[in-house]
């Protein structure tokens, strides 16, 4: 069997691989609009801009990327906490706790996600941030009904812990 060390390389390296195609590939696309406007200089002349706007899929996406990123970035240090020598056995048991909640964290918003788009909405966000659980669908209507359905949703899957908050986005 590897050495956690190794694998633990081998994961890294793959991880940054993965990432450093991706932004390669697609780097105008990681830019939401307001990035854009706050860049470009006012023009001294007459100039033809067009400013393309981000689909509403695309910067529900970029949230779901930022996030993944974040609780990679922790998860990363709570793995070098759990590997460290200098720490105690209890500290070390409360990162890799910690990790285990982050795990089951972003499984949860996964499932309430597929779970919400198979009730027949387009696409489902949800975020669990600041002891909350913040859902935002996207749906041309809405009603107080709906918002219920979501919330009782959100607690069955994630339990009645936290407050629930739900936002309807329109299409464009």
């Amino acid at each position: 069997m590897p050495k956690k060390q190794t694998v633990w390389l081998f994961t890294m390296v793959s991880l940054t691989a993965v990432l450093g195609v991706y932004y390669v590939t697609g780097p105008e696309k990681l830019l939401p609009v307001s990035t854009l406007e706050e860049t470009v200089p006012e023009p001294t002349e007459d100039v033809d801009v067009a400013v393309e706007e981000t689909p509403d899929d695309e910067v529900f996406e970029m949230i779901r990327l930022e996030a993944e990123e974040e609780r990679s970035r922790q998860k990363e240090e709570l793995t070098a906490k759990v590997a460290s020598a200098d720490l105690s056995a209890e500290e070390k048991d409360e990162a890799y706790t910690t990790m285990q909640q982050l795990d089951e964290q972003a499984s949860s918003e996964r499932m309430l996600e597929t779970v919400i788009k198979s009730k027949g909405y387009e696409d489902a966000l949800v975020r669990m941030m600041e002891g909350e659980i913040r859902i935002t669908v996207k749906a041309d209507s809405h009603s107080t009904e709906e918002a219920n359905e979501l919330i009782r949703l959100a607690k069955e899957e994630m339990g009645d812990k936290m407050p629930v908050s739900v936002e309807f986005e329109p299409f464009k």
